[in-house]
């Protein structure tokens, strides 16, 4: 599953972010042909009906970035559904690979306004009005690849490799379309990591949301030395805490990993613009409070999937319209030697 909040959990390393798919739009209209809007229309859909959380944030930027974020959610909801999907794996395999050349006609400019494919039509659009790193999408697709192929994960390392593919995508696509404030500057070379690690805490967050859920799949995200160490190795499957299982031991342990990832993650805040901003800090913050939700009771995971209401939505949406988490974070970084990072 994405970073983007989706049922099933899901990907890259950090750092460049790769070739642009092209220049970023300078006075583009905010609107295309009929075809190109329905195109867009179609997308909007897909992300309001499957992704409630990212489309509450990306309410907050401007409408032609908004129409870009939806294209680049419903081909990552594409790629995501056929990991998920019960196809044979040959049959995912393919047609991943299929999803691949899919994106090779966007970057080779031949999917015209009036493709079949409302997606491909979106996203080439998008495409030609940001600079969006289009090989991170062959990254999302390497990492449901890995999930296709593999139900466990033996380490941490293991694990961060299949989120930063996923979610961390996801979160490099996503600044190809907010672009930064600084560009060239040296913490603005930075902000593909933050982007990065700021998608992997959301994913780990997903994953903990969805333990009973991918239990019931065949499915076990979390470490298995971190699972045997809590002695909740298989115990996913029931709506009870089997004996000797520490279920709150384990939630915690990840809670804590999580949120060192969104303390660092949120570096990227100050380097986008005010509207870019909020909308990361709004889906940041209901991922936290998702979090928190479930830390406060790690044994509802088990019970049924845990979400946030939708008045903690509202204000976290709120704070990051205030600005307040950015704000924050400049000062935090103030405060380190030498007024910030290296």
């Amino acid at each position: 599953m994405t970073a983007t909040p989706t049922p099933q959990p899901t990907r890259t390393p950090a750092g460049d972010p790769g070739p642009a798919a092209g220049p970023p739009a300078t006075g583009a209209p905010e609107s295309g042909s009929p075809p190109v809007r329905a195109a867009y229309g179609y997308c909007e859909a897909v992300t309001v009906q499957q992704a409630r959380n990212f489309a509450f944030g990306i309410r907050l930027l401007p409408a032609p970035k908004r129409r870009a974020m939806s294209a680049l959610y419903a081909l990552a909801r594409r790629v995501d559904d056929i990991g998920d999907g019960e196809l044979d794996t040959d049959t995912k395999t393919a047609r991943l690979h299929g999803t691949r050349t899919l994106l090779a006609r966007v970057r080779a400019g031949e999917v015209a306004e009036d493709d079949t494919d409302p997606v491909a039509v979106a996203l080439a659009d998008a495409a030609r009005r940001y600079p969006v790193p289009l090989d991170a999408f062959d990254e999302l697709i390497d990492g449901v690849l890995m999930d296709v192929r593999e139900r466990t994960y033996r380490t941490w390392d293991d694990l961060s490799d299949y989120c930063r593919c996923v979610a961390g995508a996801i979160g490099r696509l996503s600044l190809g379309v907010f672009g930064t404030t600084t560009p060239g500057s040296p913490e603005a070379a930075k902000a593909a990591h933050y982007a990065d690690t700021l998608g992997l805490a959301l994913q780990l967050t997903n994953i903990l949301r969805d333990l009973r859920e991918d239990a019931q799949f065949g499915r076990s995200y979390l470490p298995q030395e971190e699972l045997a160490d809590f002695g909740c190795v298989g115990v996913f499957g029931s709506a009870t805490v089997p004996p000797g299982a520490d279920l709150a031991g384990l939630v915690q342990y990840q809670a804590r990993r999580a949120r060192r990832l969104f303390a660092e993650g949120y570096r990227l805040l100050p380097l986008l613009d005010r509207r870019s901003g909020a909308c990361v800090a709004a889906m940041a913050g209901i991922y936290r409070a998702l979090l928190d939700r479930i830390t406060a009771d790690p044994e509802a995971v088990l019970r049924g999937r845990v979400s946030v209401p939708t008045r903690r939505k509202a204000l976290a949406v709120a704070r990051g319209l205030s600005g307040v988490d950015s704000l924050a974070v400049r000062r935090r970084l103030a405060r380190l030697p030498g007024g910030g990072p290296a």
